[in-house]
């Protein structure tokens, strides 16, 4: 499954205060599931591709493989994680329940993938995700989403994963 980044949540944040769409975005994430070549050589390959592919567009576009993210999360990030089994994994643990949006492409309509669902993106509740227990990471993460869009309000309670 394709994702839908948390730029794109930054997307929603702007419209809603009136800033434009595109506003202080810095990248786009596009991330796909494939677990029959881990190498950072395999992903650099697709990642290539989709340079080429979005060249002309204004903005980065960030391409990772979510069945490799457990090969560099700790080395990057200082935490743990593990192995995922598909796309919906790597979207289940994003920081930031609000932010945990995917978004496949499909024949006649996309498909979105919201396990929190959208009212706290809608509203501007950022939650950390039992899913990915980093404290450090999320605080870090609300901070700058907060610094961006003051508006935001952030909880530091974390919610039991379904």
């Amino acid at each position: 499954m394709p994702g839908w980044s948390p730029a794109a949540c930054s997307r929603v944040w702007n419209l809603r205060c009136g800033r434009p769409a595109e506003a202080g975005i810095r990248d786009y994430d596009l991330f796909y599931f494939d677990a029959s070549d881990l190498s950072a050589e395999a992903e650099q390959r697709v990642d290539d591709r989709v340079q080429r592919h979005f060249a002309n567009l204004p903005v980065r576009i960030e391409t990772k493989n979510q069945a490799r993210v457990h090969t560099w999360y700790e080395g990057w990030f200082g935490a743990s994680y593990a192995a995922s089994t598909c796309s919906r994994d790597g979207i289940d643990r994003f920081l930031v329940e609000c932010t945990c949006v995917g978004l496949q492409a499909r024949a006649g309509a996309p498909v979105l993938y919201a396990p929190f669902g959208l009212d706290d993106l809608y509203g501007g509740l950022l939650v950390p995700n039992a899913r990915c227990p980093a404290p450090l990471l999320y605080a870090a993460k609300a901070a700058d989403y907060q610094h961006r869009w003051p508006w935001l309000t952030v909880l530091n309670r974390v919610s039991v994963p379904a």
